[in-house]
């Protein structure tokens, strides 16, 4: 017959059974214990051993809850990469029936923007005007130059080796004077007092872009004749330019270009075509600049510039045609040699021809567009997303 708590006294001895009854006895005795507890404290005794809650302000803090772990066979979620930020597009200038073809440029702690201004797109009056801000919000006019026989186009600024600003304009003379087309430069210390003028290059090569590197301007120059082909120039202190390498490149009716050294010296040039086919070209050269390498973007680009980042990524910037025109930032991988836009602004019908400044952490866009009425200038502000970490580590990076 079972005994006391299921044993039986013909199982256990005497040593056993005293050992068994001092374990009944001490449990009695904790059971009492709680129970006493409870009646001073209006509590039930615990019915398990749970952690007896932290005071507040006592102790090390909790531990954060562990993330949820994927299933088994469930991919866990990727991490979105950050995306290009438009922060502001503002219009900054609209006083001209037609403001058109920008520039845009950091000198001595002000920004300045250029740009032509005229009756019409293609107008014989038109006039180049800079205009500066020392916070890109408020601008004024700092310079505006015209010429009674010309039309002034497509005005661009650089920095020169001296430290001086320069402006640079192609003067379409009105008909029946020869040449038809003449760049021209103007220089200044401050910004505001410019000078006289000077040719550059020769009658009828239009030297779109000045870019300046070691101490010396270079442009790759478009003719305007019937023929058309490129022509690079070098003019050392700005001046006197002269022939470096002639037609290399003619396929396609070549025209608007826009050049960027690297550190080795070797020379990037981005260009637009008109003709058949009319997609933009790629350029590869080394010193002294004469032999060319071309590469097609296989995209249609108008009104190009090019900017290389402090971490060595290219933008580009210009009008896109398909499917319909508009003013768009894009990446430009030199080795794949490919154009892949990342950024539409807001732009519409008559539009591009933008200028590109890297700073303070932002790229600074000036173009012009006529999406809201008649053609006028704007100025974005866009934050660029960091590079995105190579899969895997090149010993070396090939061009062409």
């Amino acid at each position: 017959m079972g005994g006391l708590y299921g044993f039986t006294g013909e199982t256990a001895n005497p040593v056993e059974w005293k050992g068994m009854r001092a374990t009944l006895w001490t449990a009695a005795a904790l059971g009492l214990c709680f129970a006493v507890l409870a009646g001073v404290h209006g509590q039930a005794p615990p019915a398990d051993l749970s952690p007896i809650p932290r005071l507040p302000g006592v102790g090390p803090p909790p531990l954060p809850p562990a993330p949820p772990r994927p299933s088994i066979g469930e991919v866990a979620p990727e991490k979105k990469p950050p995306k290009v930020e438009l922060l502001s597009v503002e219009r900054i200038w609209d006083a001209a029936p037609h403001n058109a073809f920008t520039d845009l440029i950091r000198f001595r702690g002000r920004w300045y923007c250029t740009f032509r201004e005229g009756s019409a797109h293609a107008s014989p009056d038109g006039a180049v005007r800079i205009i500066t801000s020392g916070d890109g919000r408020a601008w004024m006019t700092a310079f505006r130059i015209s010429v009674d026989n010309a039309d002034l186009r497509d005005p661009k600024l650089s920095i020169t080796g001296d430290n001086r600003l320069m402006l640079s304009v192609a003067a379409v003379y009105h008909a029946p004077a020869p040449p038809r087309h003449q760049t021209l430069a103007w220089y200044s210390l401050d910004g505001r007092d410019w000078g006289i003028a000077f040719k550059i290059g020769d009658p009828d090569m239009w030297l779109w872009r000045v870019v300046w590197h070691r101490g010396s301007a270079y442009s790759m120059a478009y003719s305007t004749r019937l023929d058309r082909y490129l022509r690079m120039y070098v003019g050392p202190m700005g001046l006197r330019f002269q022939m470096v390498a002639d037609r290399v490149l003619e396929q396609g009716k070549p025209s608007e270009a826009t050049l960027v050294f690297n550190r080795d010296d070797s020379a990037l040039c981005l260009v637009r075509r008109d003709g058949n086919p009319n997609t933009a070209m790629l350029g590869y050269s080394r010193p002294p600049y004469r032999g060319w390498l071309w590469r097609d973007l296989g995209v249609r680009l108008g009104g190009p510039d090019l900017l290389r980042l402090p971490d060595g990524r290219l933008v580009a910037a210009g009008r896109l045609y398909d499917p319909k025109p508009r003013t768009a930032l894009l990446w430009l991988d030199e080795t794949q040699a490919t154009l892949e836009e990342f950024l539409t602004l807001p732009s519409g019908g008559d539009n591009s021809y933008p200028g590109l400044v890297f700073d303070d952490g932002l790229l600074w866009v000036s173009y012009y567009s006529s999406h809201e009425g008649k053609a006028a200038i704007y100025l974005a502000k866009v934050r660029l997303p960091p590079p995105e970490e190579p899969e895997e580590q090149q010993s070396e990076k090939l061009v062409f």
